[in-house]
């Protein structure tokens, strides 16, 4: 049998620096590329294009950006909240774009100030603006579907509701859902029902992969469980470092 591949993102500059006060200077964070780029990692999320008053971690991320595109064959990706983002993210020429939208609503309030009518809103605007670009210079546009096996501020998110949202964001014109698990409350069997049931709407090729948090120690086994439904793409942070600053605790990710 062949060995499958796996694509391991890394996210530590985007979702491990906002969780942390201290600000990285530029050329520690361009260190960190070039390490992990030397270490066969061929996909990084290097920063977000968010307001540098609510993120003062991520207000140098067009020059990061800069640096990582000088690497040849690595894929260059950022979030981006809003149409502002894109804008600034397309500017700079990113590879791919992910926009976060909570399938908890009160996360997403919080998070991004927007409801889903909202969002879906945000993700119509980013797709018709990719659409006019040419085929070359296109990124893909994908959406990371936060707190999709719980909240800390809803405890239970509805299978259901995560279902219907992938689909909306699909036909809002998103490449590609992924699903993550921002608090680390998920389990094994949760995470196989969710991959099997999201995939069987959307389609395989849709399927953007999981982000997983090790809150509960789960992480690893999580990751397993990605991979017994043929799961090949999984976010990961170097030295665990992560959490959204808008949920209650900052739990890990892998």
């Amino acid at each position: 049998m062949a060995a499958k591949k796996i694509l391991v993102s890394e996210v530590g500059l985007r979702d491990g620096l906002q969780s942390l006060a201290t600000i990285m200077p530029l050329e520690a964070k361009c260190a960190w590329i070039d390490a992990e780029f030397a270490a066969g990692v061929r996909e990084i999320e290097v920063g977000s294009f968010v307001s540098p008053k609510l993120l003062p971690q991520m207000a140098d991320t067009a020059q990061v950006v800069e640096h990582a595109l000088t690497l040849p064959g690595l894929t260059v990706a950022v979030l981006v909240p809003n149409l502002k983002g894109a804008q600034a993210a397309l500017l700079c020429g990113a590879h791919k774009l992910t926009i976060p939208v909570s399938a908890s609503e009160t996360h997403s309030l919080k998070n991004v100030r927007r409801t889903h009518v909202q969002m879906l809103n945000e993700v119509e605007q980013i797709a018709a603006l990719l659409r006019e670009q040419p085929a070359a210079r296109r990124p893909r546009f994908e959406a990371g579907m936060s707190t999709a096996f719980g909240c800390t501020y809803e405890g239970t998110v509805s299978p259901d509701r995560v279902l219907e949202l992938a689909v909306a964001l699909m036909q809002a014109g998103c490449d590609g859902v992924g699903l993550s698990d921002s608090v680390g409350f998920a389990v094994p069997s949760q995470v196989k029902s969710l991959v099997l049931r999201v995939r069987g709407e959307i389609g395989h090729a849709a399927f953007a992969g999981l982000h997983l948090h090790n809150t509960r120690g789960l992480g690893l086994a999580n990751v397993v469980a990605g991979l017994d439904v043929d799961v090949d793409t999984f976010d990961s942070s170097l030295g665990g470092i992560g959490g959204c600053p808008m949920l209650q605790g900052r739990p890990e990710t892998l």
